[in-house]
C-alpha cells in the first residue's frame, strides 16, 4: 500500500521489500503483552533477515509508540538497522467544512541511539 515513490525508494537503498502485517494492540493491553509480542515480532524479522541477508538491510517501522519502541531496542541491540519514513503533511479544506489530508513520503530515518 506504499506510494510508489517510497517503494521504489526502498527497492534502490535495500534491495527488496518483504511486509509483515502490523499487530492490532489493545489500548488496554498491559507492558508485559507489549514486551512478548515485540519478541516474537523481533523473532520474525531475525528470520526473514537470515533469509534474505543483504549488507543494506532494515527494518522499517513505524505504529504503536511503546511496541514500535520495544522492537527497534531489541533489533538495534542486534546490529539491525532500524528505519522510519517521513511524510510531508498537506490539507485540503473542502467545501462541506471537512479537510482532507495527505501525506506524502518523503525519506527513510535511520532510528539512533
Amino acid at each position: 500500500l506504499w506510494e510508489a515513490n517510497q517503494f521504489n525508494d526502498a527497492l534502490q537503498n535495500y534491495s527488496s521489500v518483504y511486509d509483515i502485517p502490523f499487530p492490532h494492540i489493545p489500548p488496554d493491553a498491559n507492558e508485559n503483552f507489549i514486551r512478548d509480542l515485540a519478541a516474537q515480532y523481533t523473532d520474525e524479522c531475525m528470520n526473514i533477515l537470515k533469509k534474505y541477508h543483504n549488507e543494506n538491510n532494515a527494518v522499517h517501522i513505524m505504529g504503536e509508540f511503546n511496541f514500535s519502541f520495544a522492537v527497534i531496542n531489541l533489533l538495534l541491540s542486534k546490529g539491525i538497522k532500524c528505519v522510519a519514513s517521513t511524510t510531508q503533511c498537506s490539507t485540503i479544506d473542502l467545501p462541506d467544512g471537512s479537510k482532507k489530508v495527505n501525506f506524502n513520503f518523503v525519506k527513510f530515518r535511520e532510528y539512533k541511539i
